[in-house]
Protein backbone atom coordinates (compact mmCIF):
# COMPACT_ATOMS: atom_id res chain seq x y z
CA UNK A 1 0.00 0.00 0.00
CA UNK A 2 1.48 3.34 -1.07
CA UNK A 3 -1.27 5.94 -1.45
CA UNK A 4 -3.69 7.25 1.13
CA UNK A 5 -6.80 5.51 -0.26
CA UNK A 6 -5.62 2.09 0.88
CA UNK A 7 -4.67 0.70 -2.54
CA UNK A 8 -1.43 0.01 -4.39
CA UNK A 9 -1.71 3.40 -6.09
CA UNK A 10 0.85 6.12 -5.56
CA UNK A 11 0.04 9.28 -3.65
CA UNK A 12 -0.16 11.12 -6.99
CA UNK A 13 -2.58 8.58 -8.45
CA UNK A 14 -4.82 8.89 -5.38
CA UNK A 15 -4.77 12.70 -5.55
CA UNK A 16 -5.46 12.56 -9.29
CA UNK A 17 -8.45 10.25 -8.78
CA UNK A 18 -10.03 12.64 -6.28
CA UNK A 19 -9.30 15.68 -8.45
CA UNK A 20 -10.81 13.96 -11.51
CA UNK A 21 -13.98 13.16 -9.53
CA UNK A 22 -14.18 16.80 -8.45
CA UNK A 23 -13.69 17.93 -12.06
CA UNK A 24 -16.43 15.58 -13.28
CA UNK A 25 -18.81 17.05 -10.70
CA UNK A 26 -17.71 20.57 -11.67
CA UNK A 27 -18.50 19.83 -15.32
CA UNK A 28 -22.00 18.71 -14.33
CA UNK A 29 -22.39 21.87 -12.23
CA UNK A 30 -21.26 23.89 -15.25
CA UNK A 31 -23.89 22.18 -17.39
CA UNK A 32 -26.54 23.17 -14.87
CA UNK A 33 -25.23 26.75 -14.95
CA UNK A 34 -25.76 26.80 -18.72
CA UNK A 35 -29.23 25.38 -18.27
CA UNK A 36 -29.95 28.23 -15.83
CA UNK A 37 -28.69 30.67 -18.51
CA UNK A 38 -25.73 31.72 -16.38
CA UNK A 39 -23.40 31.55 -19.35
CA UNK A 40 -20.49 33.51 -17.92
CA UNK A 41 -20.33 31.29 -14.83
CA UNK A 42 -20.78 28.24 -17.08
CA UNK A 43 -17.88 29.29 -19.29
CA UNK A 44 -15.58 30.00 -16.35
CA UNK A 45 -16.44 26.68 -14.70
CA UNK A 46 -15.93 24.58 -17.81
CA UNK A 47 -12.78 26.45 -18.88
CA UNK A 48 -11.21 25.98 -15.45
CA UNK A 49 -11.78 22.24 -15.58
CA UNK A 50 -10.28 21.88 -19.07
CA UNK A 51 -7.25 24.03 -18.24
CA UNK A 52 -6.66 22.54 -14.77
CA UNK A 53 -6.77 19.06 -16.26
CA UNK A 54 -3.65 19.80 -18.34
CA UNK A 55 -1.22 19.67 -15.38
CA UNK A 56 -2.87 16.45 -14.15
CA UNK A 57 -2.31 14.91 -17.57
CA UNK A 58 1.27 16.17 -17.77
CA UNK A 59 2.32 15.35 -14.21
CA UNK A 60 0.38 12.18 -13.37
CA UNK A 61 -1.46 10.48 -16.22
CA UNK A 62 0.98 10.75 -19.12
CA UNK A 63 4.08 9.71 -17.10
CA UNK A 64 2.20 6.70 -15.72
CA UNK A 65 0.87 5.71 -19.15
CA UNK A 66 4.30 6.24 -20.73
CA UNK A 67 6.12 4.15 -18.10
CA UNK A 68 3.61 1.38 -17.41
CA UNK A 69 1.45 0.91 -20.50
CA UNK A 70 3.25 2.01 -23.66
CA UNK A 71 6.33 -0.22 -23.29
CA UNK A 72 4.17 -3.35 -23.02
CA UNK A 73 1.22 -2.35 -25.17
CA UNK A 74 2.07 -4.43 -28.23
CA UNK A 75 2.18 -7.66 -26.23
CA UNK A 76 -0.39 -6.90 -23.52
CA UNK A 77 -3.25 -5.07 -25.28
CA UNK A 78 -5.45 -8.15 -24.88
CA UNK A 79 -5.16 -7.91 -21.10
CA UNK A 80 -8.01 -6.06 -19.44
CA UNK A 81 -5.92 -3.56 -17.47
CA UNK A 82 -3.91 -2.56 -20.55
CA UNK A 83 -7.00 -2.35 -22.78
CA UNK A 84 -8.87 -0.14 -20.32
CA UNK A 85 -5.84 2.07 -19.69
CA UNK A 86 -5.33 2.46 -23.45
CA UNK A 87 -9.01 3.27 -24.06
CA UNK A 88 -8.85 5.77 -21.19
CA UNK A 89 -5.73 7.39 -22.64
CA UNK A 90 -7.03 7.64 -26.20
CA UNK A 91 -10.50 8.87 -25.19
CA UNK A 92 -8.98 11.20 -22.61
CA UNK A 93 -6.72 12.79 -25.21
CA UNK A 94 -9.73 13.24 -27.49
CA UNK A 95 -11.80 14.79 -24.69
CA UNK A 96 -9.04 17.18 -23.65
CA UNK A 97 -8.29 18.28 -27.23
CA UNK A 98 -11.99 18.73 -27.97
CA UNK A 99 -12.42 20.66 -24.71
CA UNK A 100 -9.54 22.95 -25.66
CA UNK A 101 -11.08 23.41 -29.12
CA UNK A 102 -14.45 24.37 -27.60
CA UNK A 103 -12.65 26.74 -25.24
CA UNK A 104 -10.85 28.40 -28.16
CA UNK A 105 -14.05 28.73 -30.18
CA UNK A 106 -16.21 29.94 -27.30
CA UNK A 107 -13.72 32.18 -25.56
CA UNK A 108 -11.56 33.66 -28.32
CA UNK A 109 -11.57 34.78 -31.93
CA UNK A 110 -8.35 32.93 -32.72
CA UNK A 111 -9.91 30.35 -35.04
CA UNK A 112 -11.35 31.38 -38.41
CA UNK A 113 -15.13 31.36 -38.82
CA UNK A 114 -15.01 28.24 -41.00
CA UNK A 115 -13.48 26.25 -38.11
CA UNK A 116 -16.05 27.35 -35.52
CA UNK A 117 -18.86 25.08 -34.36
CA UNK A 118 -22.46 26.10 -34.87
CA UNK A 119 -24.55 23.70 -32.79
CA UNK A 120 -23.26 24.62 -29.33
CA UNK A 121 -25.62 22.54 -27.23
CA UNK A 122 -25.00 19.38 -29.23
CA UNK A 123 -21.20 19.59 -29.15
CA UNK A 124 -21.00 20.62 -25.51
CA UNK A 125 -23.24 17.71 -24.58
CA UNK A 126 -21.07 15.37 -26.66
CA UNK A 127 -18.02 16.69 -24.79
CA UNK A 128 -19.69 16.22 -21.41
CA UNK A 129 -20.65 12.63 -22.23
CA UNK A 130 -17.17 11.93 -23.61
CA UNK A 131 -15.58 13.39 -20.48
CA UNK A 132 -17.72 11.16 -18.27
CA UNK A 133 -16.84 8.09 -20.35
CA UNK A 134 -13.20 9.02 -19.82
CA UNK A 135 -13.84 9.44 -16.10
CA UNK A 136 -15.45 5.99 -15.93
CA UNK A 137 -12.60 4.36 -17.86
CA UNK A 138 -10.29 6.18 -15.45
CA UNK A 139 -12.10 4.49 -12.55
CA UNK A 140 -11.63 1.19 -14.37
CA UNK A 141 -7.95 1.91 -14.91
CA UNK A 142 -7.50 2.80 -11.23
CA UNK A 143 -9.38 -0.31 -10.14
CA UNK A 144 -7.58 -2.82 -12.38
CA UNK A 145 -4.12 -1.38 -11.76
CA UNK A 146 -4.32 -0.53 -8.06
CA UNK A 147 -7.29 -2.22 -6.37
CA UNK A 148 -7.73 -5.60 -8.07
CA UNK A 149 -4.08 -6.72 -7.63
CA UNK A 150 -4.44 -6.41 -3.84
CA UNK A 151 -7.53 -8.66 -3.94
CA UNK A 152 -5.50 -11.63 -5.19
Amino acid sequence: MKGFLGTWASFGADVNLLIQIAMGIALLAGAFLARARRYTAHGICQALVVVLNLPMIALVMWPSFHARVLPRLSTHLGKRNYAIATAHGVLGAMAEIFGLYILLVAGTNILPAAWRIQRWKLWMRVELVLWWIVLLTGFGTYYFWYVAPSLH
